[in-house]
């Protein structure tokens, strides 16, 4: 069997329903189990109310609940009719009354915590779902909903929940029959608590998800359906002649994902590693074009793509202290450790250290603590370069080659990763895009 998830804009309208729907029913003989993600646009929408719920805006919020409701209810008549059209409109109002009655609720409160946030985004896919599903019905299609409320188990970490894999593969196994000839349709980044709350796994967690259904089904590929060919060389908005990347292991792959490449969420990978399953990245809008197969090891050596990451700063600590002591770095990362902020790369000296944070929210309490340490300051408004391949630092000209290309960039930080794979420069936030053309000309 093979899982296909789409993503947004994938499933946006009728149009587009239809078009995904086609792609499955392809490989109906593949036993295919569909993961779909809300409409476009419908999850920001949510996250929207959520906003405006706290001001106690009655109006502005239903106003925006009405738009969400409209686009299911004119999607539903656009490609519905008969029988399917009436019990699809009365399943999506059961949704739409329970909407309702919930967002009247944040409204008297004046809250929405974020278990709260979990439970109304979650609408959005079972209204997609739904919508999928009775028009596989309309088509004569042998299809099955499923509720992944009921089938993948997470902590408590609302809004970006993490899997308990050995749960979730067990309710998976037990509860999910796809059947040959049929389309099984299910939700991406819903789920529930172990105490039974709604919870979502974020961001892209659909594609999560469909690796964790992949594995826990033992499927023989997963296919990631988004709106790009595949994984490129570089963001094609930035580059214009940016190209597919047609293999790409699962270790380069994620490494472009946490580095600013948004076609594949960096969580997807690790299910389909553990267990070797192939995962295709595809385009709805272009079914037959290039795709990328992310697979376990890189077949062949050199650069394969090239990320930006904006929003970065950079600090930089120095200290005589350093010199020749032990534990000065855990005092250092017990800093951002006590204010719950990750680092992303990492260079020191014999008595310097210097690194980069996404997350700035607490620079100035960093800054004061590192204060006590050494001498710290920070810098705003910068970027990283993530230059990704296999092996692609053994070639002796590749670091002169990255110098020569940005001769007049201030590169403030280089570092060539321990897992071989990446090499990460440092440069201000305005030259990003400038700079990753000219690298992208250079290797390419």
């Amino acid at each position: 069997m093979i899982v296909l998830k789409f993503g947004g804009t994938s499933v946006q309208d009728a149009e587009h329903m239809n078009r995904v729907i086609e792609i499955t029913r392809k490989q109906i003989d593949r036993t295919p189990l569909l993961i779909s993600s809300a409409m476009s646009k419908i999850t920001d929408s949510l996250v929207e109310i959520t906003r405006i719920s706290e001001k106690g805006s009655k109006d502005d919020c239903f106003a925006v609940l009405d738009e969400i409701i409209r686009r299911h209810e004119d999607t539903a008549k656009a490609f519905l009719s008969g029988d399917n059209l009436t019990e699809a409109l009365d399943s999506l109002n059961l949704y739409f009354d329970e909407m309702r009655a919930f967002v009247t609720g944040l409204i008297m409160l004046r809250e929405c915590s974020l278990r709260s946030q979990d439970t109304l985004l979650s609408y959005g896919e079972l209204l997609s779902t739904t919508l999928l599903y009775y028009r596989c019905k309309e088509q004569g299609i042998d299809s099955q909903l499923l509720d992944s409320r009921d089938l993948v188990v997470t902590d408590e970490t609302f809004t970006s929940a993490v899997p308990f894999t050995d749960i979730t593969y067990k309710n998976i196994k037990s509860k999910v029959k796809p059947r040959t000839g049929a389309i099984t349709i299910g939700q991406g980044f819903i789920a529930r608590t172990k105490n039974g709350a709604v919870s979502t796994l974020g961001r892209g967690g659909s594609d999560y998800s469909a690796t964790l259904f992949g594995a826990a089904l033992k499927a023989e590929e997963v296919q990631i359906w988004t709106d790009v060919d595949g994984i490129m060389s570089s963001d094609p908005r930035i580059v214009d002649n940016a190209r597919t990347i047609d293999k790409i292991s699962y270790n380069e792959a994620a490494e472009l994902a946490y580095f600013g490449a948004k076609v594949v969420h960096p969580s997807t990978i690790q299910p389909a590693v553990e267990l070797g399953i192939p995962v295709l990245v595809k385009n709805t809008m272009n079914p037959e074009g290039n795709f990328t197969a992310i697979i376990g090891e890189s077949e062949k050596q050199g650069l394969r793509a090239i990320a930006g990451k904006k929003n970065i700063t950079l600090l930089n600590v120095s200290s005589s202290r350093m010199l020749n002591a032990y534990g000065f770095l855990n005092r250092i990362f017990s800093i951002f450790d006590k204010y719950r902020t990750p680092v992303d790369l990492i260079a020191t000296s014999e008595v310097s250290v210097s690194m980069t944070i996404d997350d700035s929210a607490s620079i100035k309490e960093i800054i004061k603590d590192l204060d006590e340490i050494g001498t710290s300051n920070y810098e705003p408004d910068m970027a990283i370069i993530c230059l990704v391949g296999q092996d692609f630092w053994k070639d002796p000209s590749l670091i002169s080659r990255v110098f020569k290309a940005l001769i007049d960039v201030p590169v403030r930080m280089i570092s060539l990763g321990s897992s071989d794979i990446n090499l990460s420069l440092v440069v201000p936030q305005k030259l990003l895009h400038n700079s990753i053309q000219k690298l992208h000309n250079e290797f390419f």
